[in-house]
């Protein structure tokens, strides 16, 4: 899909902050710094609309882009080793929990996971959750281009192994530096979309 209008509209941390418009929502969720930014940034081709950041954990809020005036990416805080309270953990977790389980629109996760590493135990946790609220699910495996092709369904088999994914999910390997992955996601999303 070729994105000619993007931008970001809010960053929400309550239900009634978020967009009423009714338009599908796509989520992206994952641990800090594994690339969420830079995701949105090449889906919607922008260098730095989505802002990314070396300082793991910045993401606070649910921020919504609108893209196309036809749907949002909303960008969830991620999870992991931001230099956080317990507290201010917690309340992440029962927002994302809540905007997860009661959004009508929000139509699919992107599970963002770094293809060079294992999936975490917050990944799989995250995975399993996902699952067992029976929302819809496509893993995302970014990074791709600092692995050798020849290398790559290794390192798929180990992020499938460690998740226990499952056949009727979908699996895309990304690159945000190469573009890889791109098409096939725009495709996932859309056909989500149309449902």
């Amino acid at each position: 899909m070729k994105v000619n209008q993007a931008e970001f509209v809010i960053s929400a941390v309550r239900p009634e902050q978020y967009p009423d418009d009714a338009l599908p929502e796509i989520a992206l969720a994952g641990r800090s710094n594994v690339g969420k930014s830079s995701l949105i940034n090449t889906l919607i081709t922008r260098k730095n609309l989505a802002r990314t950041s070396s300082t793991p954990g910045k993401t606070q809020h649910l921020n919504y882009y609108r893209i196309e005036n036809g749907l949002y990416f909303v960008d969830v805080p991620g999870y992991g080793y931001a230099k956080v309270s317990k507290t201010q953990r917690a309340a992440w977790g029962a927002m994302i929990e809540r905007y997860m389980l009661e959004r009508d629109v929000l139509k699919l996760v992107l599970l963002v996971v770094d293809l060079r590493h294992p999936p975490s135990k917050d990944d799989v946790s995250m995975y399993d959750w996902l699952q067992h609220y029976d929302r819809p699910i496509c893993v995302v495996a970014t990074k791709a281009d600092k692995i050798p092709r020849s290398r790559w369904q290794k390192h798929i088999k180990v992020v499938k192994e460690t998740l226990g994914f499952r056949k009727d999910h979908q699996l895309v390997m990304f690159s945000s530096e190469t573009g890889m992955g791109k098409d096939e996601l725009w495709s996932i999303i859309q056909s989500h979309i149309h449902e």
